[in-house]
């Protein structure tokens, strides 16, 4: 199943969701409500990757800030090519799946002993104090003014954009000033430290050699420098201890130590947080505004900002990379400073986001600041040596949102770049946007009449004929796949009493991202999932181990209350279907039920075409219920795994708190990764819904364990997925239209008829041309453009022997047969869901 010649993309975008949902934590988790009013917003929370581990010492854990808004599809998705340029970019680049932090920049970050103060040294210094000079004001002169996000004197707009701002605000050089002291005195502490606490250290590389360091003294650039120059120069970031590290920090003990390159997951993310603050950096210069959140994503990066007066164009995109050029040409050195909570108060006072973040996310002493040129930012980092490591940049959208996505909170400015280390890979990411733009669903199904939204119903899709073709026909799929594997069909409520919510857990943490309405003084709320209503069924009456495993199948319609502003086609949606399954069993039964989920999603995929990729989630560091239970499990899910014969990899602590779980990404044509099917363990809802069985020794207070799984997640997401994958070009089994008749003629019209209505009473979607202003070969390309399967096409000829004419949409032409043959050769294609029934014909 799984395609080896081309590696996972690391700009593939995976479609943004809130209709795909997973199964319980991923289903139940609220979005980061960051509604962009332009379409920028969060993904699924069941796609949320993994935060980028941070560069404190390994034993202090680093927390992610709520509220930090990673991609989401205001575009279409970012891909990459196939074919002899993709092979000509990878034999470069191997790219893999980027897993990014909620939030990179102006996080909350943890205290940090004084034995882990560290900076970038030597060169790093010697740039540092050249950039800034001796009283370190960067920027000269004049008269400023502090207040952030004013309007400040121009010198020539760009294209209409704008300039520079000279002065730069005053906050600039305070910030700076105040820096430079603590700097001075940080670096008089560590020099101390390196000349009295230093002592001989081994560090462990990956192939088992070890290299003799010295503790405080020895960076990993160094080491790099002495195994080769070429490596040291390709390195992005260093990992000491399995945590990201700066190439410029000192080592400060036995350690293991790992040189990454661009094409490692983590140093792409490192990359991209690096871009982001030449970027702001550039922001700041050009707007003079109050810099907010600025994390790497999982398609480059952004940068918010809060300006009092005006907004950012496209126009002003120029002028930013101008900026962003200069300032990776001068190399500025990235320098990180641990900083006390009321010192950076003072300076970023400015800022009234910054102390916000530092008063309500900071509950340490101190935290981290990044500085590169004069910016300044609270950050935990790690970064990229200098900036001239980043080699080309692009600015290449922009749009509005709230800060941390609360409506009733300011509305921000968001400006989205993507950087690489050769102009090559830059080339290759515009030209495939284009691919993907060609490819978009909301273009498709305008196009086909397939679908509409309205302002009157947000977020609620209208299925037009041919649009409700393709959404039964994939749940009868689905159906007659259930049919095969013992599940049984349920149709539950769509409003549960809010005491449902909170028995499940749900309402405390998801409330509001439901709809609910009060219903003879009590709070309904229309469900946004199934699995409580699936308890509710399994609990109605005394259960035994003989009706285990239970496999209880809904495709009930769900409502997530998503802000109008997040709001992206088919793939983030209020009102969706999914094609949602829990199954009860008994512990022991848990390794032959996910053998099961995944030959089902195996024989899914393999119709849509699809290859995947597997990795098993297990245990985090707060989980619920007991370590025994969850290591079996955990064993379990292992063994079906290994049993499937797909390659996988390991999430070590990434479950949900509630169970293990294995995420599943499918490939699509463009080489974009999406996250649609889930399985997942659930030790947690029995509890609380106290669900039990009789067991076989007759112990009737067996607690189940629930599996949430699902294949095609929402129906709408998936329809987006497939639209986009097959670029409108349906398999035969899905198209929407089939067939095309086409008689050369008037006189052959009410042959044409009698054609296409055989065609349609055998089940077949069918539609006929008799516009009498086009010629044949118009007819014939205008069913070819509109994506018809088979043209046929009758003439006196047909007419006489009860024959059509028969071409593809690709003009490939299969000749004269009888009406019969071709009825039943196109539903033995249709029946077997053929990939490539025009040619197999």
């Amino acid at each position: 199943m799984l395609l080896p010649p081309v590696p996972p993309p690391c700009w593939r975008g995976r479609l943004p969701a809130r209709g795909q949902q997973g199964r319980g934590d991923s289903a139940l988790r609220a979005a980061d409500r960051s509604s962009a009013i332009l379409g920028c917003g969060h993904p699924q929370p069941a796609a949320t990757p993994r935060p980028l581990p941070p560069p404190s010492h390994p034993s202090i854990p680093v927390p992610l800030l709520p509220g930090s808004a990673p991609f989401s599809r205001a575009q279409p998705c970012p891909v990459l090519p196939t074919g002899p340029i993709g092979s000509a970019l990878w034999s470069r680049l191997r790219l893999h799946q980027l897993r990014l932090p909620g939030s990179a920049c102006a996080g909350s970050f943890p205290s940090l002993p004084r034995s882990s103060l560290s900076l970038s040294l030597g060169a790093g210094l010697a740039r540092r104090a050249a950039m800034a000079g001796g009283d370190g004001q960067v920027n000269a002169g004049g008269e400023n003014k502090a207040d952030c996000g004013k309007k400040k004197a121009k010198e020539g707009a760009v294209n209409e954009g704008r300039a520079e701002l000279n002065p730069w605000p005053a906050f600039i050089n305070e910030r700076l000033e105040m820096y430079n002291k603590l700097k001075a005195e940080h670096d008089a502490l560590l020099a101390e430290r390196a000349a009295n606490d230093s002592k001989p250290i081994k560090v462990t590389l990956p192939d088992g050699k070890q290299v003799d360091a010295e503790s405080w003294k020895t960076t990993p650039y160094q080491i790099a420098c002495g195994i080769s120059q070429g490596l040291a120069d390709n390195t992005v970031i260093a990992k000491v201890n399995k945590v990201v590290w700066d190439l410029d920090r000192p080592l400060e003990e036995d350690c293991t130590l790992e040189l990454l390159k661009f094409e490692d997951e983590e140093a792409q993310a490192v990359y991209w947080h690096s871009s982001a603050h030449i970027m702001g950096e550039a922001m700041e210069r050009i707007y003079g505004g109050c810099l907010c959140y600025g994390p790497p994503i999982e398609n480059g990066f952004y940068y918010d900002m809060f300006l009092e007066e005006g907004g950012v164009s496209s126009n002003d995109f120029s002028a930013l990379e101008t900026l962003c050029k200069k300032i990776m040409k001068e190399k500025q050195a990235f320098e990180r400073l641990e900083v006390k909570k009321e010192t950076l108060l003072e300076m970023f006072k400015y800022n009234k986001f910054k102390c916000r973040i530092l008063n309500e996310k900071v509950n340490t002493p101190t935290t981290t600041v990044y500085r590169c040129g004069p910016l300044i930012d609270l950050c935990r980092g790690p970064h990229v040596r200098h900036t001239g490591k980043i080699k080309t940049i692009k600015i290449h959208k922009n749009s509005s949102t709230y800060w941390e996505g609360k409506a009733d909170m300011e509305s921000l400015q968001r400006i989205y770049g993507i950087s690489f280390p050769d102009a090559k890979m830059l080339k290759e990411w515009e030209k495939f946007q284009e691919e993907a733009k060609s490819r978009d669903h909301r273009k498709i199904g305008r196009d086909q009449e397939l679908f509409f939204f309205h302002e009157l119903s947000p977020g609620s899709c209208f299925f037009l004929p041919k649009g409700a073709y393709i959404y039964n026909t994939l749940i009868e799929f689905i159906r007659s796949e259930y049919r095969k594997r013992g599940f049984q069909e349920v149709v539950t409520p769509n409003i549960f009493n809010s005491k449902l919510w909170m028995t499940s857990g749900h309402w405390q943490h998801y409330s509001d991202n439901m709809f609910s309405f009060e219903v003879e003084k009590e709070i309904f709320a229309l469900k946004p999932m199934n699995c409580p209503g699936h308890c509710l069924m399994f609990d109605h009456r005394p259960r035994s181990w003989r009706e285990l495993p239970l496999r209880l199948a809904d495709f009930g319609v769900l409502h997530r209350n998503e802000l109008s502003g997040a709001l992206t086609g088919l793939t983030r949606v209020r009102r969706f279907q999914q094609d949602d399954a829990h199954i009860f069993c008994a512990m022991e039964q848990i390794e032959e039920e996910i053998k099961s989920c995944l030959q089902f999603l195996r024989s899914v995929y393999d119709v849509f075409g699809f290859s995947f990729k597997l990795n098993l989630s297990t245990r985090p560091e707060k989980y619920l219920g007991d370590i025994k239970v969850w290591n079996e499990a955990e064993k379990q899910l292992e063994n079906s795994l290994n049993d499937f014969g797909e390659k996988w990899e390991l999430n070590p602590g990434d479950g949900a708190f509630y169970g293990p779980k294995i995420d599943i990404q499918i490939k699509d044509a463009i080489g974009r990764y999406h996250q649609c099917a889930t399985i997942q363990l659930d030790f947690q809802l029995p509890v609380r819904f106290n669900l039990t069985f009789v067991s076989h020794d007759g112990n009737d207070k067996t607690r189940p364990v629930i599996i949430h799984r699902a294949i095609l997640g929402s129906v709408e997401r998936m329809i987006a997925i497939l639209t986009e994958n097959y670029g409108g070009k349906w398999p035969l089994w899905l198209s929407p239209q089939q067939v095309m008749v086409v008689p050369v003629g008037p006189m052959c019209d009410e042959y044409a008829q009698k054609v296409r209505q055989q065609f349609h009473d055998a089940g077949l979607m069918a539609d006929i041309d008799v516009d009498p202003g086009c010629t044949l070969n118009k007819k014939i390309r205008n069913a070819q453009l509109a994506q018809y399967n088979f043209i046929l096409v009758v003439g006196e000829k047909e007419k006489a022997s009860g024959t059509v004419n028969i071409r593809t949409r690709d003009n490939k032409v299969h000749g004269e047969r009888t009406i019969a043959e071709t009825v039943e050769r196109l539903l033995e294609l249709k029946r077997s869901r053929s990939k490539q029934a025009e040619e197999e014909f």
